[in-house]
């Protein structure tokens, strides 16, 4: 009998070293910090051995997690290749440009209601209201700016509404979900920030990420939302990659459901 071999590429040591102990003699674990070098052949996937340069491996499952600068094309042979990807490849190709990807996910949600505009390249954009511009792929405070008046973008950019309010993530990992509190010492609130956790599930922000989640085939999403002062909601952004590493209970649930995923 072959073995299976599983590509594994961005985990940390420690979830790694987690999901061997699920895989029997069947099967081999291949791990990379970064993306590797691949290619498809026939509809086959191979990725390049670490020991050996130039000979490559047929893989049969992939695992992918982190945001890397160039990836989207690999990303996107994954998703021609169509074979067992976690997450699923074609919805992370789907989101993984901030922008079009929040165009297609603002089709999806409910909680689109947030004005927005958007420049291409170096513009001028003025705003008479607090505005936020967004730009680049990391999905992250460093790419926004909030401002009134004039300002010039240097790259491609969304402008959407300042809403006052807080902060959430929808996260979701197969059949379980979780409330994220986002917070953080400015406007802009993050996973990492000391403070961030688990808080009670809005069943309505549950039930708009899950039909988002099912939209693009993906197992695993985080769902960022702000809910303002007013108690509306609006949809903020799409993590085709929601770090698994950051709360525990994430990382048990994520590991339990990769591992039963690895051997399915």
């Amino acid at each position: 009998m072959d073995k299976v071999r599983i590509l594994v590429i961005g985990l940390e040591e420690a979830e790694v070293n987690a999901l061997k102990q699920s895989l029997n003699f069947n099967y081999l674990m291949v791990h990379y910090d970064q993306v590797p070098q691949v290619k498809l052949v026939e509809g086959q996937l191979y990725v390049e051995s670490a020991s050996v340069p130039g000979k490559y491996l047929l893989v049969n499952k992939v695992i992918f997690h982190g945001i890397y600068k160039d990836d989207l094309d690999f990303i996107t042979l994954l998703a021609m290749w169509n074979g067992p990807c976690l997450p699923n490849a074609l919805g992370m190709m789907d989101l993984r440009q901030r922008i079009p990807g929040l165009v297609r996910a603002l089709s999806v949600s409910k909680f689109g209601g947030i004005k927005r505009g958007m420049v291409i390249g170096e513009q001028e954009y003025s705003a008479e209201t607090e505005v936020v511009a967004k730009w680049g792929i990391w999905h992250c405070g460093e790419d926004k700016s909030k401002f009134t008046g004039d300002w010039t973008s240097t790259e491609t950019s969304v402008v959407e509404e300042f809403i006052d309010g807080e902060a959430v993530r929808i996260m979701i990992v197969g059949d379980k979900s979780w409330q994220i509190r986002l917070t953080g010492d400015t406007w802009l609130k993050s996973i990492h920030n000391e403070g961030s956790w688990e808080m009670e599930k809005d069943q309505e922000l549950l039930l708009d990420s899950q039909a988002i989640a099912q939209h693009f085939k993906l197992q695993t999403v985080g769902v960022d939302y702000i809910v303002g002062k007013n108690g509306e909601r609006y949809l903020l952004e799409v993590n085709h990659i929601p770090n698994v590493t950051v709360f525990p209970f994430v990382n048990k649930a994520f590991i339990e459901y990769a591992g039963e995923w690895m051997v399915s």
